[in-house]
């Protein structure tokens, strides 16, 4: 590498600069501030990690996303964490041991080996949080509306919201009696809506002609509230655990539509993302000219039973810096007083006042270059009447 290339970052790999920092930083406390609102208690797992403790739970794709490495103390893989959920389950089930419903929140950065999309981050800021001990419609709607006020308080508008329950799909392949490999070509068919190879899949398959007929329809069933109704006609003959399922998605949907009417809402019941680790209710977040997901969520009641205590679970996440980039806040400008250069005991009296009640103050360097205006201040302490005072540029 040439001297210079030393400055590149590798690829994915951002850096913020004052502006962009401040904007994050603000966005960051205002969500802190809101998660704390709704009794959520902020937790810091640590950025590295023992692999089975970042993998727990997440499946395959999680695990070609995170770095590995070598524990040079005692030959164990490390991982850096690619996501904060399964560290925070641990939590949970490990070090707060609590017999309550508990609600936690976290925000740090996280290392993808590969972006999610073409031109995306390796280092996105996960912002999120979690509700456990709670198996109800109740908690599920409480992280939905709290990720709909992470929105809010972020600026970010036009949002609408896919709602879908893996339950319904688990319910059908195990009525089919599906093994583990055709489950997961069909779950993979299923993301993509690929109907013609679902239905030519489902065709090979020697399963009861119904059951055949209700996996094939699953990738048409979305749209409004009413595609529910129209799932109870067209999935009659399934088990009971499926129209539980269903029923479950409804009262879901009913308890966090009447609070968000701006909110459009979409129900998919072959929305399966995380299928392998999801339970239940599955969400997903997005807004026009973005493709992928802005926040995704749903439960996961399985996820800590690795640390020795599986207890019900719902949470969300997103990305702080995308938030960021779809952001309609404008963010005003704090005011930055310059002080002069002067060994004036109440020059330093007057600086410190100031500081103590949060103003911005840039105190000058001897011979240095640069005015007030090049350190960027838009204010000056100037001495009035033999008063210093604060006066605008």
């Amino acid at each position: 590498m040439t001297s210079k290339e030393h400055w590149v970052l590798p690829q994915g790999i951002e850096e913020a600069l004052p502006e962009h920092a401040e904007r994050l930083e603000i966005l960051r406390r205002d969500l802190l501030d809101l998660y704390s609102s709704w009794g959520y208690d902020l937790v810091m797992p640590p950025f590295i990690d023992h692999i089975e403790s970042l993998l727990t739970g997440t499946g395959h794709d999680l695990d070609l996303q995170t770095f590995k490495l070598v524990d040079q103390v005692n030959g164990r893989t490390l991982g850096i964490r690619a996501d904060m959920t399964p560290q925070v389950a641990r939590i949970d089930a490990h070090q707060l041991k609590r017999d309550v419903p508990t609600r936690l929140c976290y925000m740090g950065t996280v290392l993808h080996a590969r972006p999610d999309s073409f031109g995306g981050t390796r280092s996105p800021l996960q912002v999120g949080a979690e509700l456990y001990g709670h198996a109800g419609v109740e908690s599920d709607a409480e992280i939905l509306g709290l990720m709909l006020n992470t929105f809010s308080v972020t600026g970010v508008e036009n949002v609408f919201v896919d709602l879908g329950n893996v339950d319904i799909f688990k319910g059908l392949a195990r009525q089919a009696g599906l093994d583990q490999e055709t489950e997961a070509s069909l779950f993979e068919m299923l993301q993509r809506k690929a109907v013609p190879e679902i239905d030519a899949l489902l065709n090979e398959l020697v399963i009861d002609n119904d059951v055949r007929e209700m996996l094939g329809l699953l990738a048409e069933l979305n749209g409004d509230v009413s595609v529910l109704k129209t799932a109870r006609k067209k999935l009659a003959k399934a088990d009971a655990a499926v129209h539980a399922a269903i029923d479950y998605l409804e009262k879901t949907a009913e308890l966090i539509m009447a609070r968000f009417a701006n909110v459009g809402f979409n129900f998919d019941l072959a929305e399966l993302h995380g299928y392998h680790y999801q339970t239940g209710v599955v969400f997903a977040a997005f807004v026009p000219g973005e493709g992928e997901a802005i926040a995704r969520g749903g439960r996961y009641d399985d996820i800590g039973q690795i640390f020795g205590r599986a207890r019900a679970a719902t949470g969300f996440s997103t990305d702080l810096k995308l938030l960021d980039n779809l952001t309609t806040r404008q963010f005003k400008k704090a005011n930055r007083v310059f002080a002069p250069a002067e060994n004036d005991a109440a020059l330093k009296q007057k600086i410190s006042e100031l500081r103590s009640h949060g103003v911005s103050v840039v105190e000058q360097l001897a011979e240095q270059n640069g005015d007030a205006a090049a350190m960027q201040c838009n204010q000056l302490l100037k001495l009035v009447d033999g008063q210093w005072q604060v006066v605008n540029l």
